[in-house]
């Protein structure tokens, strides 16, 4: 179900809200359904269509250690073509986080602020989450994003 966006605010806390309805949903690699299964992309996905209506693109099957096979890049870009890139110190509650498991790799882990110092995210092994933003996660962040106003605002109709 899409949600009535009237400004930046309002996206905001429908993305939160939406967020926050998956905490619980149990880990299952390339799911996206909440209270079902997901993983971090699931999460990203299903959390997108609720408040977009769909998703932005189909990011296909994809292997659990896809990053270190390919080494591209995949999910900065994707969040590139589709979100406002920001600067790591300007997030948000409600920004959409990319991490970094080591320096060199690419980025693997998303997540969505919740707080100054807290995201949710799907953990491997576990469930969907709110974890601590602790000096652990901060210095693998790989980039911060804002997400999009729907078009709807964006041109002002």
């Amino acid at each position: 179900m899409r949600h009535d966006i009237g400004c930046e605010a309002e996206l905001r806390a429908a993305i939160l809200r939406e967020a926050m309805r998956w905490v619980g949903t149990p880990y299952r690699h390339q799911a996206s359904r909440r209270g079902v299964g997901c993983d971090c992309l699931g999460l990203l996905r299903g959390v997108w269509r609720e408040v977009y209506g769909c998703e932005p693109e189909d990011p296909g099957r994809y292997s659990a250690d896809w990053a270190e096979a390919s080494r591209e890049e995949r999910l900065l870009a994707a969040a590139r073509r589709h979100c406002a890139e920001k600067e790591t110190g300007a997030r948000r509650p409600g920004d959409l986080v990319l991490f970094r498991w080591r320096g060199g790799l690419p980025a693997k882990h998303v997540g969505i602020l919740s707080g100054e110092d807290a995201f949710v995210h799907a953990y491997e092994g576990g469930a969907v989450t709110v974890s601590a933003l602790v000096p652990q996660w901060r210095r693998r962040i790989a980039g911060v994003f804002a997400f999009p106003l729907p078009v709807t605002v964006q041109s002002g109709k």
